[in-house]
């Protein structure tokens, strides 16, 4: 009677001491806490089962100082291995271990498995309310004490227990429901929105589109790695395909998600074209190891197009359609600094005032447009042609240092430049004047540098009246050595 008296105190301090923890898992970790600390117990454990795949799973432990935690070890346990535990529950008793050694050669896994864990004693009363709750609370290595009054001691535990972890679920469900709730809510500007759960991998389809769903309605319902890669090779260009299913893989998202809270991956889908697919961070474990993401996926086609045009208008020349300076300049810039030589070349049309004075500024425009059109043409693809402001327009030929081949370049520009016809200007042909420099691989040039000499040889250029072209390398103030 003086050991329940006991025990009926330390429930009730153990409860208040309980109580002033806000979340239910916090409730439940200080109330078996509190008993290991007052009885004297090596550790006290929580297993819940998992009927539907047939195994228990260590869900809370408490450890006296010095004794190794086994949480992580006693997860998916099969409930075969103690089956015996679970025949004597069935009876409303509990298990009662006063010397683990009895087991040898009778209970042979069980023994191993407490052995192992240097388990000499242990008491163990089921936990289980209406089908909703079915598991177990156990104490390892109690002290030496009258087991009978340890029994009912753990009954009473497991009143409150019971009690704990339905306040717990009935928690975990409106948090459930909330979240929920709010996701279909984020849902609808996505295509598809996956809850997954990292830890096992299973997940929770809280939208879908129509193609896709019935697409995969015979995959894999619960792992969503697998109904993620084989629904991705239906709906990924195969150019995209690897990259995607690297970014779908679960095994690297903890690293990945380590210093953000979202990550998002561009692909284009075999039916609505360009898509942002997108992991967010929900939720992590006590330990800090993130435990459930969102997986969504969103159509961006219409953004797509609507970057691409808009990167065209910034990079473009709105009264020609070529390179305006600053898109020009950059990529030139950038095959200077990956050392591709070539042509650098800078022109503008002589006497291009009195064209606009004698036929007016609209026939000026159609000479500019004609000109970009001309110097586009003559060009290769790769090729960067840009208009620099005014009636001044330069080109950058890469792979084409040789004066030689210059040469040829500048004859057939200037041919097709003299067939430019206006009519407005009756007759009268259009004349460039052009200034050029070549740079090799091996030379460390600058936009500004081939600029400068280009300009400096276009200067020279437009002494000469008609189409005419320089090289700055046959001026006389020509440098000698390379750039």
């Amino acid at each position: 009677m003086k050991s329940i008296k006991k025990y009926e105190t330390i429930i009730n301090e153990a409860l208040r001491s309980a109580l002033e923890y806000d979340t239910p898992e916090g409730q439940i970790n200080e109330f078996i806490s509190f008993f290991g600390k007052h009885i004297g117990s090596d550790r006290i454990y929580i297993f819940e089962d998992d009927e539907e795949h047939h195994v228990t799973n260590n869900t809370y432990e408490w450890c006296a100082e010095g004794i190794t935690p086994q949480i992580e070890h006693l997860q998916g346990v099969n409930m075969e291995v103690i089956d015996w535990w679970y025949d004597t529950f069935d009876e409303g008793k509990s298990v009662i271990i006063s010397d683990v050694e009895e087991l040898k050669g009778v209970h042979q896994v069980s023994y191993n498995m407490l052995k192992y864990q240097n388990v000499c004693k242990v008491v163990v009363s089921p936990l289980r309310h209406k089908g909703q709750i079915k598991g177990f609370f156990g104490v390892d290595n109690p002290p030496a004490v009258d087991y009978n009054a340890l029994t009912m001691f753990l009954d009473m535990i497991g009143t409150m227990l019971i009690a704990l972890l339905k306040i717990r679920n009935t928690f975990q469900k409106e948090q459930y429901n909330a979240s929920m709730s709010s996701y279909s809510a984020l849902s609808e500007i996505y295509l598809c929105m996956h809850l997954i759960d990292i830890k096992t991998g299973k997940y929770e389809q809280i939208k879908n589109v129509k193609h896709v769903e019935k697409e995969c309605e015979e995959l894999d319902q619960e792992n969503f790695s697998k109904r993620v890669y084989t629904t991705m090779k239906y709906f990924c260009t195969e150019m995209y395909l690897s990259s995607v299913l690297e970014f779908v893989d679960l095994s690297t998202l903890d690293r990945r998600l380590m210093e953000t809270n979202t990550i998002v991956h561009e692909f284009i889908g075999t039916v609505s074209g360009w898509c942002r697919e997108r992991f967010i961070k929900v939720d992590s474990d006590e330990k800090g190891r993130l435990w459930h993401v969102l997986y969504c996926v969103e159509v961006i086609d219409e953004q797509k197009r609507r970057e691409k045009k808009l990167l065209y208008l910034s990079e473009t020349d709105s009264m020609t359609g070529i390179n305006n300076r600053g898109s020009g300049e950059r990529k030139i810039t950038e095959f200077l600094e990956k050392k591709k030589g070539g042509l650098f070349c800078l022109l503008d049309c002589d006497k291009f005032k009195k064209i606009n004075d004698t036929y007016g500024h609209a026939v000026g425009d159609t000479v500019l447009i004609k000109l970009a059109a001309v110097l586009q043409r003559a060009c290769r693809e790769n090729d960067i042609v840009m208009r620099l402001g005014g009636d001044e327009f330069a080109m950058y030929l890469p792979g084409m240092p040789d004066k030689a081949q210059a040469e040829s370049f500048f004859k057939r520009l200037f041919t097709q430049i003299d067939k430019i016809s206006i009519p407005e200007m009756q007759g009268e042909k259009i004349n460039v004047s052009l200034g050029a420099s070549l740079c090799s691989d091996k030379d460390r040039a600058t936009f500004d540098t081939l600029y400068r000499e280009a300009d400096a040889a276009m200067y020279e250029s437009k002494k000469i009246v008609g189409n005419h072209a320089i090289i700055y390398s046959d001026l006389p103030q020509a440098r000698q050595t390379p750039l």
